[in-house]
Order: structure tokens, then C-alpha cells, then sequence
């Protein structure tokens, strides 16, 4: 079976990323590519690289373009993708790249977003542990997936053996990360521009104020206790990050794309080195697209690149007592284009790892 796509936002970054993959996958047909400001022009003058898809033309995002189609990728700015829930109700799978469907807590939305919250849809990480389990299984056919933001999924990713093993201290987390100016997206932005970043490191949203802090505590909460989701729809009253307490540092360097996250926590009462070591290798050993390398070895943003692979180095560090985990992603493969279309071939019953690729770029 052949399924229709269309995708919106697709003059963007994380939608031409989308494309790219979807454009080697034999499973589906792009059919209809949408845009706002860019709407009316050839889809090549946004997305030159995108030789293959050539004859498509950027058409207006509006629900009645976007439905017909089997599936439909939803690459928009916050706030704007939820407003399609209810029109594209008939659409068989809709996979927001968007954060309008990631948070659970309706607090956390009106804190670090604002607007209207819209109902949480199976998060697209599927190697991340929940209770003990991986959420694939709850993609397998999933109708509503929310790919998850980039740099939350990579400290998710990075932390959770840890959590659900009760190896470290949830309440003393320090992140900072090396992300590309990609993750921001495509928009014309002044502290941006390459004038402002070549030569530079510079930090962002300081102090707690990232929006994808809620969603990390939210992967945490489910790793250690249970899935959050499941205790909102019991109507159960929470934030989904009790006892998860993270300093969040995000700096912007000169790279196009990319995330190398370090992240540490304190080392629980009594945890061995083959304790804390184990909780990663239980969790990936058996992982296509996260994979933990061999102590002491560390990785780098280069070797990721292009790749939907999430590589993470371990190191414990007994004078601080703190694990130390150090992650490099693709921010558009692995953390966003990527982790949308593995999700979708979970849902779809296709091979996981269908149109997706361990290997990276070099040099």
C-alpha cells in the first residue's frame, strides 16, 4: 500500500527535513506541500536541495488542502498546528512537529507557551522508557503523534535509564547544550543571523525559561512513575514533574545543525558503577538509533549528522558524585524529522526503521 502525504509548513527547516526523508521512503507518496508567506511558489526555490520533488508547488496551509490525504505532517509554530485538530478529524494519522500536542499539564502550557492547550497525543520518542516499557508500543497504531521537541528529547533520552533505574537523583539536574541555529527555525531573526553567530557562543533562554523544560520533566515523571498522560485522562491533579528539578542552559554556536547535550545528576545512595552503567545498557543494548558507546569514549555533533541516531558517552564521576552523560543528535534528524517519521512507520505497521539512516555525513 502507497500512503498520501502532505505537509504542512513545508518551507521550513524541520518541514524540508521531513521531506527529505519521506522522498526515500517507499511506503508513501508526497502529494501536497503547503507554506504561508511562500505559498504559490515552486517548492525548489525554498528547498533547492530537494531535486526529487521538484514538480511540487507550495500550496496555503488550510484544513480543507491538508485533508483527503492518509497522512499529513504538521511542521508549524507553536499554537498554529492545534487549530487543525478538528478539521483534519477524518485524517487517518496526523504527526504534529509542533509542541501544540506534547504537554500533558495544561499549567505548564500556560506558563511556557500560553493560548490554547490542546489535548496531549502519543509522544514520538520511541526508545524512550515509560514505566518500565518503551512508548513504541504505544505508537503502534497511534492516529495522533506528537514528535517531540529536539533538545527535550535528547535530555530525555540521556536521563530516563538512569530515573527508571533509581541510579540517580532527579532532584539536582544540570543540562547545558551546544545547539545550531537551525532548531529555531527558518524565520528571519536578527541574533541569528550569521553576522551575530560566527565566532560566538551564546547562551539563551537562561535561567529556567526554555520551553522544552516542561517536556523533559514530563519524559522523566514517566520514566520513574508511570506515564503522566494516562494520569490526566483519570483526571488525576498534576504537573507531571514532582520531585524532577533541571538547570537548563541552551547556548547557540556556529553549526547549522546539531545538539551535544551534557547532562548530570547526583548518584543515588548506594549505586555501584556496574549499577549505574547497566541502567544504559539495559535500555539501549538492543537499540537501533540510540546507542551508548564503550566507557570512555565521548560523541561528537559530527558524527551524527543526517543520521536519525541518538549517540550517548557515560561517564561517573565519584569526586562530584554526579553520572555524566554527553549526547549528540542531528536537532532535525533524530530530533524532530526523524523521530516523526519513525513514529510513523510504528503506527503504519512498516519497519521501524524504514527510510532512516544509522550513518552520518563526513567529513
Amino acid at each position: 500500500m502507497t500512503y498520501s502525504v502532505a505537509v504542512s509548513g513545508a518551507s521550513g527547516y524541520a518541514g524540508g527535513e521531513i521531506l527529505r526523508i519521506l522522498a526515500a521512503h517507499p511506503d508513501v507518496e508526497i502529494r501536497t506541500v503547503t507554506a504561508h508567506s511562500n505559498a504559490g511558489q515552486d517548492l525548489v526555490q525554498q528547498q533547492p536541495h530537494l531535486r526529487s520533488l521538484a514538480h511540487l508547488t507550495l500550496q496555503k496551509t488550510a484544513p480543507e488542502v491538508l485533508a483527503g490525504h492518509d497522512i499529513v505532517f504538521l511542521a508549524l509554530p507553536h499554537g498554529e498546528s492545534g487549530r487543525f485538530t478538528d478539521a483534519l478529524s477524518d485524517t487517518p494519522l496526523v504527526i504534529d512537529a509542533g509542541a501544540d500536542h506534547r504537554l500533558v499539564a495544561r499549567s505548564d502550557w500556560d506558563q511556557f507557551y500560553g493560548g490554547d492547550f490542546h489535548e496531549p497525543w502519543e509522544y514520538g520518542v520511541p526508545e524512550l522508557l515509560v514505566s518500565g516499557a518503551k512508548q513504541r508500543e504505544r505508537l503502534v497504531g497511534a492516529r495522533r503523534i506528537a514528535a517531540p521537541g529536539c533538545n527535550a528529547s535528547t535530555v530525555s533520552l540521556s536521563l530516563a535509564p538512569g530515573v527508571a533505574a533509581g541510579v540517580i537523583d532527579t532532584s539536582d539536574i544540570v543540562t547545558v547544550l551546544a545547539v545550531g541555529p537551525s532548531g529555531a527555525g527558518k524565520s528571519l531573526k536578527t541574533d541569528l543571523l550569521a553576522s551575530e553567530i560566527l565566532g560566538s557562543a551564546n547562551p539563551y533562554a537562561v535561567g529556567g525559561a526554555h520551553r522544552h523544560i516542561p517536556e523533559i520533566r514530563q519524559a522523566l515523571a514517566g520514566a520513574r512513575a508511570g506515564d503522566p498522560a494516562r494520569a490526566a485522562e483519570s483526571g488525576a491533579a498534576q504537573t507531571a514533574d514532582a520531585g524532577i528539578r533541571i538547570s537548563f542552559t541552551p547556548i547557540i554556536v556556529p553549526m547549522a545543525r546539531g545538539i551535544l547535550a551534557t547532562s548530570t545528576a547526583p548518584i543515588s545512595r548506594g549505586a555501584t558503577d556496574a549499577d549505574i552503567r547497566d541502567a544504559w545498557e539495559a535500555a539501549y543494548g538492543d537499540e537501533t538509533f540510540v546507542q551508548l558507546l564503550p566507557p570512555g569514549r565521548f560523541p561528537r555533533t559530527a558524527d551524527v549528522l543526517g543520521a536519525n541516531t541518538a549517540l550517548l558517552g557515560l561517564a561517573i564521576d565519584r569526586d562530584a558524585n554526579r553520572v555524566v552523560v554527553v549526547a549528540a543528535v542531528d536537532n532535525l534528524v533524530k530530533g524532530t524529522a526523524g523521530a516523526a517519521i519513525q513514529s510513523m512507520n510504528l503506527a503504519l505497521g512498516l519497519p521501524e526503521g524504514r527510510a532512516l539512516s544509522v550513518n552520518g555525513l563526513a567529513p
